[in-house]
């Protein structure tokens, strides 16, 4: 078992970001009902030490906005630079808060919107650094901690009226028989998994169909639409859908925050013939008591809230899991603060009993969260029932260590890190926007 300690003393002596785009908006993917031409892109982050060894981090964006996160990512470099992965690791809330709480950027959050995308891309990056150092999978470099020094890790402000830092300790020390078996279990058939990519919005019928059928050959039993165009085109969708995947599999729906509350409650309680398990962000992100009235609305009709991967930080889904307003907690590897606040975030979900449903649509997204669904397993839920993994089947071969899926489930990630190294000829290639295929464009 390893413990931050052992790391060396080797310093960060650069940090370095770019903009990576990809054109995605020309073949619709990823199109929802207020996303309706998205470019996939990150704010790729690379940390160099003072050993030559390096660790790569991403946040994520629909293009547009990319360089506000690159000019912050600039903005925060002189708090990693020159420190030794030894003591950010052996001190790591420390060094989260000294970003969280700069005393100028923090009037900018706090821990909200660019600053947090922003935090995200450098704590991912020094996440994926430690895990490599370690020679291990991130997933791995995490449930091999001891419980006690990895909840040492966690910022657990604002969260004390609902948990205690010795109950997250014991929480996680419930499973410290049970992680072998556990990691066996995952060895042997993954993580289940359900597919996003062919129920984009801007599809027609004919792909639709195309893809449906394809993926049902290759296993796949759970599938994502979008709705919230309009109700006779997603009531027209959802039944050819619902036709192609039979009465057995399983289907989800995803809103993108476009309704007003009555209007997401009316909408699905007529959506709901068509019985999905989900209505995925029905309104605004920020309305906490508004997705509660829609919990409590559709309870009947058997169809859960999933929402979490706009919510921007633990106090958000603190506040989400005290009020019953998410019945799937759909956390976003870019969206809070990396590692340790996704561990405070699965904690508080464990505690009240709120399956943990990562959010995988967008490039780099999948390589991350799989590590995430395999944590959340290992050291706290041990039960893969009522929990799924987003799987979104664009952009991986951009990737030197990709996500794989093997009969509709997440391979468990083997190599060092957190998978989210991109092959240098797609940084070439893509990089925004003096990349190959951008200077073309502008031709």
């Amino acid at each position: 078992m390893m413990t931050a300690s052992q790391f060396s003393e080797e310093e960060i002596t650069d940090v370095s970001v770019i903009n990576v785009r990809f054109p995605t908006s020309a073949t619709s993917d990823g199109t929802d009902s207020v996303h309706t031409n998205p470019d996939y892109s990150v704010a790729y982050v690379t940390l160099t030490t003072s050993n030559g060894n390096h660790g790569y981090g991403i946040t994520f964006t629909l293009g547009a906005g990319t360089d506000l996160i690159i000019a912050t990512i600039d903005i925060l470099k002189p708090l990693i630079l020159d420190r030794s992965v030894r003591h950010i690791f052996t001190n790591f809330r420390a060094f989260y808060r000294s970003l969280t709480q700069h005393p100028r950027m923090r009037w900018l959050g706090p821990e909200k919107g660019v600053v947090h995308l922003a935090l995200a891309g450098i704590t991912n990056a020094v996440w994926d650094l430690g895990a490599r150092l370690a020679g291990k999978p991130l997933w791995r470099f995490v449930v091999d901690m001891p419980a006690r020094e990895l909840v040492g890790m966690v910022d657990w402000s604002y969260l004390s009226d609902v948990i205690s830092e010795e109950e997250a300790v014991a929480m996680l020390e419930q499973s410290e028989v049970e992680k072998s078996r556990r990691v066996e279990h995952l060895r042997e058939v993954g993580y289940p998994a359900y597919i996003i990519s062919a129920g984009w919005l801007g599809y027609s019928d004919e792909k639709v169909t195309a893809l449906i059928q394809e993926k049902l050959a290759d296993g796949w039993t759970a599938f994502k639409m979008k709705v919230g165009v309009s109700q006779e085109d997603d009531m027209r969708r959802a039944a050819l859908i619902r036709s192609l995947i039979g009465p057995h599999n399983t289907l989800m729906m995803d809103a993108n925050q476009i309704w007003d509350v009555p209007d997401a409650v009316k909408r699905m309680k007529e959506l709901s013939v068509h019985r999905p398990l989900w209505i995925e962000e029905p309104t605004s992100p920020d309305d906490i008591m508004g997705h509660a009235h829609i919990s409590q609305e559709l309870r009947q009709y058997n169809i859960g809230v999933a929402t979490g991967e706009m919510a921007h930080n633990r106090v958000m889904f603190k506040q989400f899991l005290q009020h019953h307003a998410m019945q799937f907690c759909q956390l976003d590897s870019c969206r809070i603060g990396g590692v340790s606040e996704t561990l405070a975030v699965m904690v508080l979900a464990r505690k009240y009993g709120v399956p943990v449903c990562p959010h995988g649509g967008g490039v780099g997204l999948c390589e991350l969260v799989q590590h995430y669904s395999v944590i959340d397993y290992v050291l706290l839920s041990g039960s893969t029932e009522g929990r799924i993994c987003e799987y979104a089947e664009h952009l991986h071969e951009h990737f030197t260590d990709p996500a794989q899926i093997r009969a509709a489930r997440y391979v468990l990630p083997t190599q060092p890190g957190f998978s989210v190294r991109m092959k240098e000829e797609s940084l070439e290639e893509f990089k925004y926007p003096d990349g190959k295929y951008w200077k073309q464009q502008q031709k």
